[in-house]
């Protein structure tokens, strides 16, 4: 079996393989080539590949297996050899027409991000590693950007007060940005629509603020469900009475499928102190905070609104190390180790939760187009032309 990890673009510093895993996939009976600085972001030299048992050179063609950050290109995706597994983050919401170029070139494409989180998926669900790392690295650029300390530091000279931060969000990334908050020394709130959420906070030794009005608003697969109209003028009315006493904020909040919530209003955001510091983990998905710009730090009246895209890629050694785990260990489901060969199993639930592509066709259910049944040849001539479409 060959497997190929070829080198990101546009910008994205993190690789998908690293040197422990291609130990691992040696024993699975993987013969593995990575691309020529594929590494080379993330604090991972061709020598390192190489010492573990790596080619370094291009397989794009030939491997039966692709391991990527991004999902490939139409153009990549047309070099790879037709039947080739490629397991990456697709982001396939909004970019359809690349979905279907995969299924254009007959690549079996796994969404990863589309990984069920139930106990068995623990080990390969990258949204949990990735957006963990996430909400540390957001607590560190907010403090980078912040004028004064974050921990309270008694002195002969006086008393520095401590940073109060609010996480608005109490996911992974919301809880890890909470973890590392406290452990920096600040005063930490924080937020959630889901009720459940308050205990976690709690633990992490943060105060759970919730407004009354909104009981519980958990949906499906640990995400939160849209909020009705009062629900959100009820958070809205709590944030706001909040927000303009802190130092810091960090909002989280995403919505699988559908633009980020917006969050933070241009009137919460100037209500806070000059100085004062808002990390918008939400930007990719359109943002949680008004005025916040993409990839960008945006200063309004002196708060500034930190917009950084892939906040896990700006510490790529750690993220790619994770990411590797994560997308090995899900291939692994799919070796017969006796053989040493693929094995993909379309009823195994992670693969019909993750696969978009597979045949030559779009088939995950979420983006596959529903064809209505054919009729019988005598009801169609009995019945009237009608006009109609996909469902």
């Amino acid at each position: 079996m060959k497997l190929f990890v070829p080198k990101e673009g546009g910008g994205e510093t993190r690789v998908a393989l690293s040197p422990d895993m291609v130990k691992k996939l040696g024993t699975l009976g993987f013969e593995v080539t990575v691309e020529k600085g594929a590494g080379a972001e993330s604090r991972i030299t061709d020598a390192a590949f190489e010492a573990a048992g790596a080619k370094v050179g291009s397989a794009a063609g030939t491997a039966d297996v692709i391991l990527k950050v991004r999902r490939p290109s139409p153009a990549e995706a047309a070099k790879y050899k037709k039947g080739a597994l490629v397991l990456a983050s697709m982001d396939p919401y909004g970019n359809e027409k690349d979905v279907e170029a995969m299924a254009k070139a007959g690549i079996s494409a796994f969404a990863m991000e589309f990984m069920p989180r139930i106990t068995r998926a623990q080990s390969m669900d990258v949204l949990s590693s990735q957006a963990n790392l996430a909400g540390y690295q957001a607590v560190i650029e907010a403090a980078a950007h912040f004028d004064r300390a974050l921990p309270m530091m008694m002195t002969a000279a006086g008393t520095v007060p401590a940073a109060k931060v609010f996480v608005m969000g109490a996911g992974v990334a919301g809880l890890q940005a909470i973890a590392t908050a406290r452990r920096l020394g600040a005063v930490v709130t924080a937020t959630d629509v889901r009720a459940a959420a308050g205990e976690q906070v709690a633990s992490l030794g943060a105060k759970f603020i919730m407004t009354d009005a909104l009981k519980d608003a958990s949906g499906e697969g640990g995400y939160a469900r849209e909020l009705t109209d009062d629900e959100k003028k009820a958070q809205a009315d709590l944030v706001a009475g909040h927000i303009a006493k802190q130092d810091i904020v960090i909002t989280t909040a995403l919505i699988p499928g559908r633009p980020a919530p917006k969050l933070v209003t241009k009137e919460m955001v100037a209500s806070m102190a000059p100085g004062s510091v808002i990390v918008d983990l939400a930007v990719e998905r359109g943002g949680n905070v008004e005025g916040a710009k993409a990839g960008a730090v945006a200063d309004i009246s002196g708060v500034r609104i930190i917009g950084f895209e892939n906040m896990a890629g700006r510490i790529p050694a750690s993220a790619s190390l994770l990411y590797a785990k994560n997308l090995v260990t899900f291939l692994e489901t799919m070796i017969d180790k006796e053989k040493k060969d693929l094995s993909l199993d379309l009823e195994d639930e992670l693969v019909k939760a993750t696969l978009l592509t597979h045949d030559g066709a779009v088939v995950h259910p979420n983006f596959a187009k529903a064809k209505a049944p054919a009729k019988p040849a005598a009801a169609k001539k009995a019945e009237p032309k009608k006009e109609g479409g996909d469902a």
